[in-house]
């Protein structure tokens, strides 16, 4: 077939679909094919695989490889412009301004994001030529994956509805972006073409993976995805785990790989874990070859030159001592909310949960609480954990809930409405109405939700287990973004005046308590390896800029010395120990450690032991 081809590379944060994308993407540049790769992912670490500067641009990698970052921020002036420039030479003034205004909406970012995204699926419809033989896409973690791909029937409903209504979206009158209908159409249509789509899943051999993509994959199957295989990344090589420790580890990703063959009938490839970082043409290439060619004869070394040798057997380890933190995190008598931030997939819910549990351990009443889509802390619990709040079995004085989209935006749906009933005329609430229906809604409802939480003096600690960082950033930048857009009024009579004017009381509190260290404490969790260090540096250092300071680091997953025997974690552990030095250097922050367990952090037993690990400071890894 002729027709470019689009693969989706997504999963759990921190499986390594980043890794498996760029691997893939350099088979088929290899195979003569133009390909392009292009991240979904607002925290993109595609630059440091392929080690050069991408940005947002479309930027020639290798030979048949082009790469672009999609930036929100500047899809959004390129969004804006192309909707307002046609209009300026028509409209009143009075009116542009209005319109201007209202494509400030932090809406504007979500759809201008993905409507760049949309434009790599359907150049060749709009007659703009095929200019790739395969499109690649390196997505967010799974949770955000699965929003971006509903957004295409979402927003062809909304403006299909506005244009019956009153003819205005929440991204501008329904004339002006009349065509992105036709596109988010054929979007939709593309995804379920099961000749032109593959989603990629990437999974560890480990349940809370397992489990997200048994939930992911049926959620697609819902929005008419059909054709979806699995790369089950990270695998031990067997040959390897002769130390107990390791072995236990083993066997339990062999339990894992059991269950997922067992209960995903679909193409499965499998890939071990290297025995250092994945960057660079050369170990890209490597992994390629075991990705598509050696799926019974994998290698788990990088290529040669790259520092392994029978010399790594007489070195020497370098003792970390971690930094207390109790001191950072004691109680003062008011509520203290701690919000645990960093790549997917390096353990922000396990720590949080390990966190939370040594609070209410110590007699305080504490709240645990998820704004991931893709919550884990009912599987660390090993208890159904819900959108209300509820006490955690067999821990007092800790609760939990999880903030669920779908009920945050009925419920924050049907509060406007009454809220705005008695204010508001028959057209103004028709007009509330059809705009509370945009995708956009459910974005500002999450946040509503969430800042009901930082309000809350209900407990001592509130902990937060949070979406990974560009999420997060951005779910940290609503308030600054929505004092300038805190009504979903279409008009600026006095009555909605009035309205910003108490909304924006409340958000300016919330915005002091996230910049008071006294009552909001900001902790960035990574692996000690590169490209968690530097999205999490980047991350401070754009939490800095809003104003809000940083007051600790963890470094997860940590080896501890006397199980690495052998070259392969001889060497893993060097290179922490490279990235334990660079993180202290780096961010001049405290650094505590959570050693890596012998098995998954699970239950409360293991709960506990994890959670006197992480605070206990005389260990040495």
């Amino acid at each position: 077939m002729n027709n470019t081809k689009y693969i989706f590379f997504s999963g759990k944060g921190g499986v390594g679909k980043t890794t498996m994308a760029c691997a893939t993407a350099v088979h088929y540049a290899n195979e003569g094919k133009k390909t392009l790769i292009v991240t979904t992912d607002p925290a993109s670490n595609l630059a440091d695989v392929f080690e050069t500067e991408i940005g947002h641009k479309i930027t020639p990698l290798l030979n048949n490889v082009w790469g672009m970052e999609i930036d929100p921020d500047k899809a959004t002036e390129e969004y804006r412009e192309r909707i307002l420039a046609p209009m300026r030479a028509v409209m009143p003034e009075s009116v542009m301004a209005v319109l201007e205004e209202q494509f400030n909406s932090p809406c504007t970012t979500e759809i201008a994001s993905f409507d760049r995204f949309v434009d790599f699926m359907v150049a060749e419809k709009e007659g703009k030529g095929k200019k790739y033989d395969v499109v690649i896409f390196d997505t967010a973690p799974t949770g955000h994956t699965i929003r971006l791909l509903e957004l295409p029937v979402d927003w062809s409903k909304h403006i299909e509805e506005s244009a019956k209504g009153n003819g205005n979206t929440c991204i501008g009158p329904v004339a002006s972006i009349q065509e992105n209908k036709v596109k988010y159409d054929e979007a939709t249509r593309l995804l379920g073409d099961a000749e032109r789509t593959t989603f990629m899943f990437v999974l560890h051999p480990e349940e809370t993976s397992v489990y997200e993509t048994k939930r992911s994959s049926k959620e697609l199957k819902e929005i008419g995805v059909k054709n979806v295989e699995l790369i089950i990344n990270g695998m031990l090589p067997e040959e390897v785990c002769e130390h107990p420790f390791f072995k236990s580890r083993f066997d339990m990703q062999q339990k894992y790989i059991k269950i997922i063959e067992s209960d995903f009938p679909i193409k499965i490839r499998k890939m071990y874990q290297r025995n250092g970082e994945i960057t660079g043409v050369e170990r890209l290439l490597n992994i390629e070859k075991d990705l598509f060619f050696n799926s019974g004869k994998q290698t788990y070394s990088i290529p040669e030159g790259t520092g392994g040798n029978g010399e790594l057997l007489k070195a020497e380890f370098d003792n970390f001592i971690p930094d207390s933190i109790d001191k950072i995190i004691t109680p003062n008598g008011k509520t203290k909310s701690i919000f645990f931030t960093g790549k997917g997939g390096v353990g922000k819910t396990v720590i949080s949960v390990v966190t939370a549990y040594k609070f209410a351990n110590e007699g305080y009443k504490t709240l645990l609480l998820t704004t991931d889509p893709a919550a884990h802390i009912g599987e660390v619990l090993e208890q159904n954990i819900t959108d209300h709040i509820q006490e955690v079995k067999g821990v007092e004085n800790l609760w939990s809930v999880i903030v669920d989209q779908e009920k945050a935006t009925e419920e924050y749906k049907q509060r406007i409405v009454e809220e705005s009933n008695s204010k508001y005329s028959e057209d103004m609430m028709v007009a509330i109405k059809e705009e509370l229906e945009s995708p956009c809604t459910e974005e500002m409802a999450a946040f509503d939700k969430f800042m009901g939480y930082v309000e809350s003096d209900d407990y001592d600690f509130v902990v937060f287990d949070t979406a990974p960082t560009g999420h997060t950033l951005r779910l940290l930048e609503l308030p600054f973004d929505y004092s300038d857009q805190v009504s979903m009024m279409v008009t600026t009579n006095q009555k909605s005046q009035d309205a910003k004017s108490v909304t924006q009381k409340r958000f300016d509190k919330v915005i002091a308590r996230m910049k008071n260290p006294e009552q909001s404490i900001f902790s960035f969790v990574v692996y000690p390896e590169s490209t968690p260090v530097i999205e999490a540096y980047r991350a401070m250092l754009d939490l800095k800029e809003a104003g809000i300071q940083t007051q600790f680091v963890v470094a997860n997953q940590v080896l501890e010395p006397e199980y690495c025997t052998n070259e392969f974690f001889i060497k893993r552990r060097k290179m922490q120990e490279k990235y334990l030095g660079e993180i202290k250097e780096r961010f001049q922050l405290p650094v505590t450690v959570m050693p890596l367990l012998e098995s998954e952090i699970k239950g409360i037993g293991m709960i506990q032991k994890a959670s006197n690990l992480l605070f206990n400071n005389n260990v040495k890894v």
